[in-house]
């Protein structure tokens, strides 16, 4: 059967609605699944006139559009106007079922967020530090120390890790909690923001902490593979050499 290119990732709450090939649904997914009879595929996204024939509507809230061999799809991702809907596909359920198009599966993994962390270190002169990167998305640029936060890891841990493993230095970004554990401020003392990028659809979360140290340039030991050079800048240099829109809109909170 000819795959479709047009689809619609229904989602809610976890719950996701998958069809057979045929149309019909809603569709179980088996977790683990390697084998099954036949050599197509069982499930897919359905086409948005197979959801409207099912009696859906939706609340449209983007459309992403990526490349899966020789096919181009695009993918309507929307909430259905519908309550909790129990008999659909759990969404963590998709991926691990190899009986399910690749689409489906695709379209699950650039819906799952990406969570990066990073921090705006000051020195007592009000100086911000940044490094150049040598890879990744912002290849040649000047950043703010961060990455992505690893499984298991709170963020602000994340923060501190990735300036020991980039630049060599041990930082501690306050924590806004009393002894007793309860938030004085009400916060985790970030600032959170999001945004998809580009029109593949991946979503990117970051918190960006705050911190204060006193570190002279010559302490400072560039990770080789990862970081070409740091340096300490002005708020307005900083913001003049900054490319990413989270590390913009972090630099402008402390000027």
């Amino acid at each position: 059967m000819e795959r479709q290119c047009e689809h619609i990732h229904l989602e809610h709450d976890g719950k996701l609605l998958l069809v057979d090939m045929d149309g019909g649904g809603p569709g179980i997914p088996k977790k683990g699944r390697t084998e099954w009879d036949g050599g197509e595929f069982l499930l897919r996204l359905p086409t948005p006139d197979e959801a409207r024939s099912m009696g859906l509507t939706w609340k449209e809230r983007r459309v992403n559009h990526f490349r899966l061999g020789t096919d181009d799809h695009q993918v309507t991702v929307a909430t259905p106007d519908i309550m909790w809907p129990e008999h659909w596909a759990w969404k963590d359920a998709v991926i691990s079922d190899s009986a399910v198009d690749p689409v489906a599966r695709e379209s699950v993994y650039r819906t799952m967020h990406r969570v990066v962390s990073k921090v705006v270190i000051t020195n007592p002169d009000g100086c911000i530090l940044m490094a150049k990167v040598t890879r990744g998305f912002f290849t040649g640029c000047w950043t703010l120390p961060g990455g992505f936060v690893d499984y298991g890891e709170h963020p602000r841990k994340g923060a501190e890790r990735e300036a020991l493993e980039e630049l060599g230095i041990s930082i501690t970004i306050p924590d806004p909690k009393g002894e007793s554990g309860e938030a004085v401020s009400g916060d985790d003392g970030a600032l959170i923001q999001e945004a998809i990028f580009l029109q593949d659809g991946i979503n990117w979360i970051s918190f960006t902490y705050r911190c204060e140290a006193d570190i002279p340039a010559e302490d400072i030991v560039p990770k080789d593979d990862e970081i070409e050079e740091a340096r300490w800048f002005t708020p307005e240099e900083a913001l003049d050499n900054a490319v990413s829109l989270f590390d913009i809109e972090a630099i402008l909170r402390i000027k």
